[in-house]
């Protein structure tokens, strides 16, 4: 059956012209059909060069909208139109509208975790991987950063220089990591090197070795003496791991599963090459607002 799948979206995909671009926390079998695997910032980069018709993007909403505003004259596949971001959904333009009148000397850094049309009202965008990078370039001294709480504290902590209004946003996945979960991990394999996301609380991320994107995890495993890991982000990423480094062991976290990324699967993808739906529609302004701090965010690459 899978295998009678696969085939056909290979047979749609050269009938489109469609690249699949898949995040590395989406399901082992939507990976493995993809073109490029990455984070964020990875994808995001990816779908500016690539010459496809078609993208089909298996992740969540916002980087689907962020794909469709850098190629707007392509069309842009969600294979399932309910995979969002509840952490995206945290903040909307019109309270962010609010706060920028009471700062009017603040710069807006906008995680890409965010809706287009939060995006719009943005000075640049960031990544977990380029997030210390973004605020420290900004000439104000001043930074609202939304939505992510944790990962706002997280570059705090590096640009202490800068004062930084941060959003109260969280993603759930990173959030709800437990510190008694990583010491029982940390015990019981004592010569594993701890790698965690900053979107995890502060008290997880001092516990780390280090802190990376899901990016800066795969470029680091790779290059480190150590054999053992754990892995303190999305239980998808550990699949990419394993698959990249064998020989290596890999530690995940129990809980760390985000329900929104399972939603893609196989017949997801195939359903979406066949029906071209459901496609990323937004508007022409939002789309051209939106481009101008992704653009500054890319540039920055």
């Amino acid at each position: 059956m899978e295998k009678s799948v696969v085939q056909q979206i290979e047979k749609l995909k050269k009938t489109h012209n469609a690249v699949i671009l898949a995040h590395n926390y989406q399901r082992p079998e939507v990976q493995d059909i993809a073109d490029f695997v990455g984070d964020s910032l990875d994808l995001s980069l990816k779908a500016t060069k690539t010459e496809a018709n078609v993208i089909v993007f298996c992740g969540v909403d916002f980087m689907a909208e962020a794909a469709k505003i850098l190629n707007p004259e392509k069309t842009v596949l969600l294979p399932d139109k309910t995979a969002n971001c509840p952490m995206a959904e945290m903040v909307d333009a019109e309270s962010l509208g609010w706060l920028k009148k009471e700062h009017p000397d603040g710069e807006v850094v906008a995680y890409i975790n965010t809706t287009a049309d939060v995006k719009a009202l943005a000075d640049i965008c960031c990544t977990s991987a380029n997030g210390v990078k973004i605020v420290k370039s900004r000439a104000s001294k001043k930074i609202i950063f939304v939505p992510d709480r944790n990962l706002g504290l997280y570059i705090q902590s590096q640009v202490p220089k800068k004062e930084m209004i941060l959003w109260p946003g969280v993603c759930r996945t990173h959030h709800d990591i437990k510190k008694e979960e990583i010491l029982l991990l940390k015990q019981q394999h004592p010569e594993a090197e701890l790698l965690v996301h900053p979107e995890c609380q502060p008290d997880i991320i001092k516990l780390a070795d280090h802190a990376f994107s899901t990016n800066g995890m795969v470029d680091h495993v790779k290059t480190s003496p150590k054999k053992e890991f754990i892995i303190g982000t999305e239980q998808g990423l550990c699949y990419r791991l394993e698959k990249e480094n064998p020989g290596k062991k890999f530690y995940p976290i129990s809980t760390a599963i985000c329900p929104n990324m399972k939603k893609t699967t196989l017949e997801k993808v195939l359903k979406s090459l066949q029906t071209l739906e459901p496609k990323i529609h937004l508007s022409d302004e939002i789309m051209r607002r939106a481009r101008i701090p992704l653009q500054r965010m890319m540039d920055m690459k």
